[in-house]
C-alpha cells in the first residue's frame, strides 16, 4: 500500500518538474518547484515508515521549512527586485 503512495509520489513529482521546465510564467515555475518540494516532504515521510526509521520525519519537517522560507524569498526577489528593504516606487521616494 505504501509503495503505491511511493510511486505516486514519485509521478507526481516528474509532473511538477515537467511544468517546472515548461511553465509559462516564472512564477508557474517558481509554484512547480515548491510543489516538487512539498512532495518530496511526503516522499522522505512515506520513505522513512517504509524503513523504520521515524528519524525521517525530523529530516522531512526541516526541508519543509526550508521549502518555504526559500519559495517567500524567490518570490520576493522577483517581485521588488532584492531580498533587502521593499524596493518603492520612483513616486515614492525622497530626494531632498
Amino acid at each position: 500500500m505504501f509503495a503505491a503512495a511511493t510511486l505516486a509520489i514519485l509521478v507526481t513529482m516528474g509532473l511538477a518538474l515537467v511544468r517546472a521546465f515548461r511553465g509559462p510564467t516564472v512564477y508557474d515555475r517558481i509554484l512547480a518547484v515548491n510543489m516538487f518540494g512539498t512532495k518530496t516532504v511526503l516522499f522522505i515521510a512515506v520513505s522513512g515508515f517504509l524503513t523504520g526509521r521515524p528519524d525521517f520525519l525530523d529530516i522531512a519537517l526541516v526541508y519543509a521549512l526550508i521549502n518555504f522560507i526559500s519559495t517567500v524569498a524567490v518570490l520576493k526577489f522577483f517581485r521588488y527586485g532584492g531580498l533587502g528593504h521593499a524596493a518603492m516606487a520612483p513616486d515614492e521616494r525622497e530626494d531632498g
